[in-house]
């Protein structure tokens, strides 16, 4: 995000190379500008803005506070860590297909995803134009609140909680029963109605999000790509996913945007039977920082971008060492009844952050 008199380098040698600072905020800063708040810092991040593992080989990792050896979640990875850190009281990332609500799952943290097109992405590094979205990270709710008033100045929470919890279990690779017994606990021990759901296509919608998504990023980042200039200066593994995302047939393109529209439609209507939807952020653990090419990160996440929807991620405590991490997904502009019934979940599961804590 483009803060003024800063370069903005989106964690890539390349763009760092020739960056010249900014002429202005993004404007998401506004409000916060407005309010006086100190902005101690620009964060690093997945190169471009286009990984879940966090990683940075440019610019170093930023390390997780729970486990050195684990990876911080990406693409937001430094917004989290320094959150976790508790060298700010707020972060704030993009999520194009997860990007705030991984590393928030990773670091114990809440992340919120919002709606898209609520908060403007006008100076903000562009990696999926369809897909991006501005939102906060924090420590706990009552900060993502706090959070969202600074990019939306006059937000507040929703004044009660969702009444009808719909307890999603989509389809998940090396899914950990952990993850769900945790979430599973935590909603137990709210109090509020779970009613069970199912969402068919859910592997369908991930495969044509990858589509769009990836098509998209190359075509975004087609200059720099092409620049001479920027040879070796770009990751290998992110050079090779902007370059198969060029590949992507006009075929392909094609029946993801028809899809598009109907898998909107599909969640829309399970919110005339249920509030909001649950489903875990991460189907695992953090993993070893050798492991970041092994995993696919976005899975229960990414569904939601291409549906433009709202989400939470929020930390619940597990029989593990580590947290586990819920998502609540709402209708359109649901984000003060996502933070409602978040902080709901916050106080039964009774979890806190052990580093940063603010």
């Amino acid at each position: 995000m483009d803060v003024r008199g800063v370069p903005t380098t989106a964690g890539c040698l390349a763009v760092a190379e020739r960056a010249q600072p900014a002429a202005e905020d993004a404007a998401c800063l506004a409000g916060a500008r407005a309010a006086g708040a100190a902005i101690v810092g620009k964060a690093n991040l997945h190169e471009l803005a286009f990984g879940g593992a966090g990683t940075n080989q440019w610019y170093g990792t930023p390390v997780n506070p729970l486990d050195p050896e684990l990876l911080p979640g990406g693409s937001s990875s430094g917004s989290a860590v320094a959150v976790a850190d508790g060298d700010a009281d707020y972060g704030y990332g993009t999520d194009t297909g997860g990007s705030v609500r991984i590393p928030a799952a990773f670091c114990g943290l809440a992340g919120l995803k919002t709606t898209f097109g609520r908060i403007s992405t006008a100076g903000v590094w562009p990696l999926a134009p369809s897909f991006d979205t501005v939102g906060p990270i924090a420590a706990h709710v009552a900060g993502l609140a706090a959070a969202m008033a600074l990019l939306e100045p006059g937000f507040t929470s929703g004044p009660r909680p969702a009444e009808r919890l719909g307890r999603l279990r989509p389809p998940a690779e090396d899914a950990d029963p952990e993850i769900a017994a945790a979430i599973d606990a935590a909603l137990n021990r709210s109090g509020l109605k779970i009613i069970d759901v199912q969402l068919p296509d859910w592997s369908a919608a991930l495969a044509h999000t990858y589509a769009l998504l990836d098509n998209e990023a190359a075509v975004a980042n087609a200059a720099l790509l092409a620049d001479p200039a920027s040879d070796g200066k770009i990751s290998a593994a992110v050079r090779t996913r902007l370059e198969l995302g060029a590949a992507i047939s006009a075929e392909q393109i094609r029946v993801a945007r028809e899809f598009r529209p109907s898998w909107r439609a599909q969640l829309t209507a399970l919110f005339d039977s249920v509030d909001v939807l649950v489903l875990p952020t991460v189907a695992f653990f953090p993993p070893p920082l050798a492991e970041a090419g092994n995993y696919n990160f976005t899975q229960l996440t990414a569904p939601v971008n291409l549906a433009g929807l709202p989400a939470l991620a929020l930390a619940v405590p597990s029989r593990r060492r580590l947290p586990a991490s819920l998502q609540l997904v709402g209708p359109a502009h649901g984000e003060e009844l996502l933070l409602a019934t978040g902080a709901v979940l916050e106080a039964a599961a009774g979890y806190r952050h052990p580093v940063g804590g603010l």
